[in-house]
């Protein structure tokens, strides 16, 4: 194990192997990176203190989106018909960044009982088609809104 300020020929040899980078590039580059939320008519209103979605430089972070219709502010039922409706939220957001579902590189997805995983796997499969983001999916005590089934949110990337 290397000790702190310890100098002998291994540390020496792996220094000498490393980049060196001053210390005070770190801080200039993050400096320059500049984040913006996503803004757009369209979009699902957040439930709270949030952004529907930020961008940082090229990647867009998705809020948790549910499966109520942002024009009618109706929610379906089913687990079938909320995970559409969730992906659809994600895509309007998405889009509205300058970005898509093909661009998704993981998603999160939230379901209350995890005994419709099956039922929402067969939509998000479907919507998703060929493209294979990463993906986690939980199980949760419950969501914010009564009726809600399925939550997923979403990282991707602009062109």
């Amino acid at each position: 194990m290397h000790e702190r300020g310890r100098h002998d020929s291994q540390s020496t040899n792996l220094h000498n192997q490393l980049p060196d980078y001053p210390i005070t590039q770190f801080p200039d580059t993050i400096g320059r990176m500049s984040h913006s939320p996503v803004r757009a008519a369209n979009l699902p209103a957040p439930v709270g203190p949030y952004s529907p979605g930020m961008v940082l430089e090229r990647l867009v972070f998705v809020s948790g989106q549910s499966g109520v219709d942002p024009l009618t502010g109706t929610i379906a039922a089913d687990v079938e018909a909320q995970t559409e409706q969730c992906l659809k939220n994600v895509q309007t957001i998405l889009e509205a960044a300058g970005s898509g579902l093909q661009h998704v590189l993981r998603c999160g997805v939230f379901l209350i009982d995890m005994g419709e995983f099956k039922t929402m796997n067969g939509v998000y499969e479907r919507m998703f088609g060929d493209h294979r983001p990463a993906r986690t999916t939980v199980q949760v005590a419950g969501l914010p809104g009564d009726g809600l089934r399925v939550e997923i949110d979403a990282v991707a990337y602009i062109l």
